[in-house]
């Protein structure tokens, strides 16, 4: 197949550029910048542009004759616009996505991928919550889902639902940095109940893959590998870094007011928050966990692997390391 990935050399994007070279496709990358010549390898075929600047007819010149599209760009949840929040990730996420996947469907691509979000999933399985209601990037997030589908007549659309990613690549830094350092550092670890589902960035490749293989792959999927308290993540990550010290859960009590008196400082700032503090520790505090066969009919679908968090957890530590740190990771086995 000949596969266009848009943000390829992203974090998700530079590895499903790599696994889809390693099963033997052609693959197109749109830069803004040439890439350091080692960051990919030299059958990519790398077209520079700005997609949001480039004219409809050039961007439908650069899609003509692929096979499938990868959409792995946007803006997530860190991002602390000014308000409204809702009409920054709007233009950043839904925008873009519908106008990319409106523009490979008029010329005959088939299939295409948008790399998504979990809590676009927790709000469908959990309605009672109004996860979407209550946080602007969720809503925009499950916006962009049907846009894409919609403006996709034509091709099928594999929209992945992302948990936390583990992993690194050549030349950045994981976000995960600033809670290594919380680590590595001499304070208690205080940290909130509850856990979430993770996943090797391996993994997530080989679904975006799995979608360009698995002929008419359309609708939502959620990907995710293991599960973990994040009382267990910081205890690996502590063992990972010779820091093993005990996780003092702050029970959500606490953390509200704790949170609230934060959003109250970004407001008079004129910030809001994709995800409202105050109504995120309700997802925060619990076991936002995929559940067993929604997990196990996207691996059939999409037929991405299982395994490695370990490893990926520890790619992860060592890419957030300042050079030349001493020792480097120990064994932090997960639990």
């Amino acid at each position: 197949m000949k596969v266009f990935v848009l943000g390829g050399t992203g974090f998700i994007g530079y590895h499903a550029v790599r696994e889809l070279l390693d099963r033997g496709h052609q693959v197109t990358v749109l830069a803004l910048d040439l890439p350091d010549p080692d960051l990919l390898p030299g059958e990519v075929d790398i077209r520079l542009a700005n997609f949001d600047e480039c004219p409809d007819d050039e961007v439908k010149k650069l899609l003509e004759g692929h096979d499938g599209v990868v959409f792995a760009i946007g803006l997530d949840d860190r991002h602390v616009p000014k308000a409204p929040a809702y009409d920054f990730f709007y233009a950043a996420n839904v925008t873009p996505a519908e106008r990319f996947f409106r523009l490979a469907s008029e010329v005959g691509v088939q299939q295409g991928t948008l790399c998504g979000s979990m809590f676009v999933y927790f709000d469908r399985i959990w309605p009672g919550m109004n996860i979407a209601s209550n946080h602007p990037y969720v809503r925009v997030r499950k916006e962009q889902a049907a846009a894409a589908i919609q403006a996709a007549s034509g091709m099928t659309v594999a929209i992945l639902e992302l948990p936390y990613i583990f992993g690194s690549m050549p030349g950045r830094t994981p976000l995960w940095a600033p809670l290594i350092d919380y680590v590595r550092s001499p304070w208690p670890l205080f940290y909130t109940s509850g856990g979430t589902t993770m996943i090797s960035v391996e993994h997530v490749a080989e679904a975006i893959a799995g979608a360009m293989e698995s002929n008419r792959v359309s609708g939502c999927y959620p990907v995710g590998d293991v599960n973990l308290t994040w009382r267990e993540l910081l205890a690996s990550f502590g063992g990972m870094v010779g820091r093993t010290k005990r996780v003092i859960t702050v029970p959500p009590a606490v953390m509200k007011p704790a949170t609230w008196l934060y959003t109250v400082m970004k407001r008079l700032a004129g910030n809001e928050h994709g995800l409202q503090p105050v109504k995120f520790m309700d997802l925060q505090t619990i076991n936002t966990f995929f559940r067993d066969e929604d997990l196990q009919a996207s691996r059939q679908a999409l037929h991405f692997g299982s395994g490695g968090i370990e490893q990926a957890l520890r790619e992860t530590v060592e890419a957030c390391l300042p050079p030349g740190t001493a020792g480097g990771t120990t064994s932090g086995a997960v639990p």
